[in-house]
């Protein structure tokens, strides 16, 4: 009895500090209390300043607009600053210097007596604004490979697959299905695909004050690879000379059984990796075992079965990344590994898991794997939403094309739209 006390004791101990962990000490700024954070409203700008100068003239209209017609709302129903406060960013000090002193509201009153007209008003009630919004907005920097970018506007209620979609507008690309906003940890040299039914500022806002972290534009062929080849997944102990001559018709069959139920069906995903100690660059094989609730190990000297099974990890509260050249950041065995971390941990710390695959297609089986696992059938929502958006795409091109070459389009002169590559993944980094 004493020996349950003394474990439920530790236990206890642990679970503080991990909670203790999440909280910023003075020298670990992990994450920075809503409290304690500057009104903030970038991502990937040294300045709000600057972040608003790079909006487009009818995206910084609509800003305006929809930040005025708030700001009507609010009045009348009272003041709320707590959400304001609440926003991410890398606002520099400038950006503290361009909010009005003790007369905002006389000044913002005189800018609403009449329309901005220049561009520099404009910025200036938008500025003023965004501190009185209770819905937080942020003004993003979307990189491309080619190292251009894209500005957008985004708020919390906004999910990545709407954010998608403006891409889509903006870079003339095609809609297929593999296209993803992803974020990149320099620090961490780690990177993650957003699910397309996350709500984008909520990821966004765990990244600290002057974090480096990027978002790309990137596509991802084996983005929803499960479900375009569920075989690999379900039947992954069969040889693979068996997988490859699976037809279309068995592909919908394992879906449907997996997916279609009112049950999710996780792959059960079993095998050897490495596990990186605590603090030190070395790494020690285990068998793990995949559940739906998280991924547990067998212990030494103990069997497979569910009794012996011990946990690793649960998955409510983590998020999974592949990584950068850890065999030489880490003196991992191979560079096919891939971490398990609370979103809020941006720097190093001895809640991160580490586990390294001998090669891609383990690497491809558990990242997915625990993806189906972690979001189950809002994932497969995700594909088949995915898909419908593409036909669509492409049935609105044919269709154009079609007419186009009725009317003969090419008798008169027009301007071709501009060129789009599909830009990789941020270099070294194994898509998943």
């Amino acid at each position: 009895m004493d020996d349950i006390d003394a474990e439920f004791s530790h236990l206890l101990g642990e679970m503080d500090h991990l909670s203790q962990s999440l909280v910023p000490a003075a020298d670990t700024p992990d994450v920075v209390p809503a409290s304690q954070r500057q009104s903030t409203f970038s991502i990937g700008f040294t300045d709000l300043n600057e972040s608003l100068n790079e909006l487009e003239d009818h995206d910084l209209d609509a800003l305006v607009a929809d930040l005025g017609s708030k700001s009507t709302k609010d009045t009348s129903s009272g003041t709320d600053n707590q959400t304001a406060t609440s926003a991410v960013t890398q606002e520099s000090e400038q950006a503290a210097a361009l909010s009005p002193p003790s007369h905002t509201v006389g000044s913002c009153g005189a800018l609403q007596m009449r329309e901005p007209q220049t561009k520099a008003e404009k910025i200036k009630l938008a500025l003023e604004k965004l501190k009185e919004a209770k819905v937080r907005k942020l003004i993003v920097k979307v990189l491309m490979s080619d190292g251009s970018s894209k500005i957008l506007m985004v708020d919390e209620r906004q999910m990545v697959r709407e954010v998608l979609d403006k891409l889509f507008e903006k870079t003339h690309c095609d809609c297929s299905v593999g296209w993803s906003l992803c974020e990149t940890n320099p620090e961490l040299q780690i990177e993650r695909g957003f699910e397309d039914h996350e709500y984008l500022v909520e990821p966004l806002s765990a990244w600290t004050r002057h974090s480096e972290n990027k978002i790309y534009f990137v596509s991802r062929p084996h983005k929803y690879v499960m479900f375009t080849d569920p075989q690999l997944f379900y039947m992954w102990k069969k040889k693979k000379a068996c997988l490859s001559g699976i037809n279309e018709q068995a592909k919908q069959l394992l879906l449907k059984e997996h997916f279609g139920g009112s049950a999710l069906i996780v792959p059960d995903l079993e095998g050897t990796l490495y596990l990186k100690e605590d603090g030190k660059k070395i790494w020690k094989p285990r068998y793990f075992v995949l559940r739906a609730s998280g991924i547990y190990y067998v212990p030494k000297g103990k069997t497979k079965s569910c009794s012996d099974l011990a946990c690793f990890v649960r998955f409510e509260k983590v998020n999974i990344y592949t990584t950068n050249d850890y065999k030489q950041k880490y003196r991992a065995p191979t560079n096919f590994c891939f971490v398990l971390k609370h979103p809020c941990i941006q720097q190093e710390s001895h809640y991160i898991k580490f586990l390294c695959c001998d090669d891609e297609h383990t690497l491809l089986l558990w990242a997915n794997s625990i993806r189906i696992a972690k979001y189950g059938t809002v994932l497969y929502k995700n594909y088949q939403a995915a898909v419908k958006r593409a036909s669509s795409s492409q049935t609105l091109h044919d269709a154009a094309h079609e007419d186009g070459s009725t009317n003969h389009i090419d008798d008169y002169p027009h301007e071709d739209p501009p060129d789009f590559i599909p830009p990789p993944p941020p270099s070294g980094q194994t898509q998943v």
